[in-house]
Order: C-alpha cells, then sequence, then structure tokens
C-alpha cells in the first residue's frame, strides 16, 4: 500500500502487483504519507489496450461515482471511502483518476482544482490562470530561483484554517497546494502549501501592468477554469458558491505581461500594493 497525501488529504493505494506498487510509491515519491488514510482506492491490472482519447465520463451511481475512460474505469463510494478502479499499469491513468476523485471532494468542502500554475513568493501563494497559450508555462520559466513551484498545470486550492490577522486578509481565504500533477514542464510541485495572495488572469502583451477585474467577470472567468466532470447540478451549484466566495475573499486581477523575468518583481510588491487599481512595471 502507498498513501499519497495531497492537499492535506490522504488516499491509499493498494494493488496486488508489487511492481506496479513500486512504480506508484517511485511516482508519487515527494507526497508519500505515514498518515491515516482518510480514502483507499485499489487498483485491478488488466492489459494494456490502444491509446484512448475518449472523454472522461463521471456520474453518481447511488452512493457511487462511476469513473470512466478508454483507460480505465471506477467506482467509488465517498461514505466509506472504498474505491476499486481497473485499469493498464499507466501511472498516468492514475494521476486522472486522483484529479477526479480529489474534484468530487474539495466540491463538498469548498475548494476546487483550478487550470492555472500557482508558485510560493516570500510565503505567500499566487494563482496564475487563463487560456492555453496565454503564459502559464511561461511564468513558471521565468520564476527567480528563490520561487517555489506548486504547480505548472492544475492548482489546488481549499479554505484556509488560519485566524485572519489585520494585516493579511486573505488568510481567512484559501490555502495553495503542491501537486504532483506536471504539465508542459514536466516537473513536479513541492510538497508544501501556503495563503493565497491572488489570482491572475494571464494576457500576453507589450508591458507588465496588473488591472482589477470586476467580480462578475472574475467568478464567470474562475468557473470556467476549474476542473470538473462531473454531471450532478448540485455540485455545479456548491461550486458557483465557491467561486463567488473565493472572488470576495481574493484578489483578483489581470496581469498582462511581457515575457521576461520583471513581471516577477509585480508578484513580489503585490501584496503591499493590492489597494492599487493599477500597477506598472
Amino acid at each position: 500500500m502507498a498513501c499519497v497525501e495531497i492537499g492535506g488529504i490522504p488516499i491509499a493505494l493498494s494493488t496486488s502487483d508489487e511492481g506496479f506498487l513500486n512504480l506508484l510509491r517511485q511516482r508519487y515519491e515527494g507526497f508519500l504519507s505515514s498518515s491515516r488514510p482518510e480514502f483507499a482506492l485499489e487498483f485491478d491490472l488488466t492489459s494494456a489496450g490502444p491509446a484512448s482519447d475518449d472523454d472522461v465520463q463521471v456520474r453518481r451511481e447511488g452512493d457511487e461515482w462511476i469513473l470512466r475512460r478508454g483507460d480505465f474505469h471506477a467506482r467509488w463510494n465517498p461514505c466509506t471511502g472504498q474505491g476499486r478502479v481497473r485499469q493498464d499499469a499507466n501511472p498516468y491513468s492514475v494521476d486522472s483518476v486522483l484529479r477526479i476523485v480529489h474534484s468530487l471532494i474539495l466540491a463538498e468542502r469548498g475548494g476546487f482544482l483550478l487550470h492555472s500554475a500557482s508558485a510560493i513568493c516570500d510565503g505567500r501563494a499566487y494563482l496564475f490562470s487563463g487560456v492555453s497559450g496565454a503564459g502559464k508555462t511561461t511564468m513558471t520559466r521565468l520564476a527567480p530561483a528563490d520561487i517555489t513551484l506548486l504547480t505548472d498545470e492544475i492548482s489546488y486550492v481549499r479554505p484556509s484554517n488560519v485566524r485572519p490577522s489585520n494585516d493579511r486578509p486573505s488568510d481567512r481565504g484559501y490555502r495553495a497546494f503542491g501537486t504532483p500533477f506536471a504539465g508542459e514542464l514536466a516537473k513536479v510541485g513541492e510538497n508544501c502549501d501556503a495563503p493565497v495572495s491572488a489570482l491572475f488572469f494571464l494576457e500576453q502583451g507589450p508591458e507588465n501592468r496588473v488591472a482589477e477585474v470586476p467580480a462578475a467577470e472574475g467568478a464567470r472567468r474562475l468557473m470556467r477554469n476549474i476542473l470538473f466532470f462531473a454531471e450532478d447540478r448540485g455540485l455545479v451549484e456548491k461550486l458557483f458558491a465557491t467561486a463567488c466566495e473565493f472572488v470576495d475573499r481574493v484578489p483578483i486581477r489581470r496581469l498582462t505581461f511581457y515575457p521576461d523575468a520583471r513581471v516577477w518583481d509585480l508578484v513580489r510588491n503585490f501584496d503591499r500594493n493590492f489597494h492599487g487599481v493599477h500597477q506598472h512595471v
């Protein structure tokens, strides 16, 4: 058994195939945990089939969730915490299953997975979201050496339990966690977390500039970028409420940037200047 803890949620992964178990331990090495598992997934291996471009399907059947794609089929019961997965010995299929399970858990707990890069700068986490090609990978490549990368692909966000302080109003909001889900950089995030200081929607342009985003627009853009697969109206409504709460508590800005390292000066100075509507470098 390997216990993989992402976002403070430990999930036990087990299989009778020792080789596959060792592969899982290597794949999630930085996120292995001795915590008591909150959930458990058992993997039954099948023969490798052809690569599949099928869309993932996630639906509720009684108390269970059914997760299906061409390369895996899973049943997971959040009430008992137990699940079973049939797939071939492909760790990237495990990544997909874990992302889906975490998205379902977070939706119930007021958090979400977001299509965005995220990093810790001076003890604060910053999220960088946008459409494909907006610059998420570029921002992480430009990051100075003292920046801690949480992810270049999918940010893990959940409510913070930190008591707010007078000078850190966003401490009452949300925390971002590192994940093992790598994107274009093929670099696993660090297993750490920090309070979210801001969410930046990225746009490339001729200069580095931060501008305020109206709350309604911020909520709409946030919802479009949340990673969620389930065909479940109740959870979608909860996610929308979470998005509105997030926008109310966390500064949302548009970051137009020219791809050079000076853009990180704006990020580094954001906390002390976030009351200003426009900033330039």
